[in-house]
């Protein structure tokens, strides 16, 4: 499923973390975004801007993240 931007906007302006497994995320500007604790797995991230976005214990498996900038994230897996 790929969401437009409107859809995308609202999706971020939820509370709690986002159920995003297996959705099409391709080129999206996620710049900036609180993705913490997110499941994202099996995502298609390929092109998405996460330029020191917020990915702390998000659920990254099998997200296919080619081309993804990700400078800056935050990648840390808390166990």
């Amino acid at each position: 499923m790929q969401f437009t931007d409107n859809e995308l906007d609202a999706l971020l302006k939820q509370l709690g973390p986002l159920q995003l497994r297996g959705a099409d995320l391709s080129r999206a500007k996620l710049r900036d975004v609180d993705l913490s604790n997110a499941d994202l797995a099996g995502a298609n991230l390929i092109g998405v801007d996460l330029r020191d976005a917020n990915l702390r214990a998000a659920n990254l498996s099998g997200a296919d993240l080619r081309n993804a900038n990700l400078c800056g994230a935050d990648l840390i897996v808390l166990t």
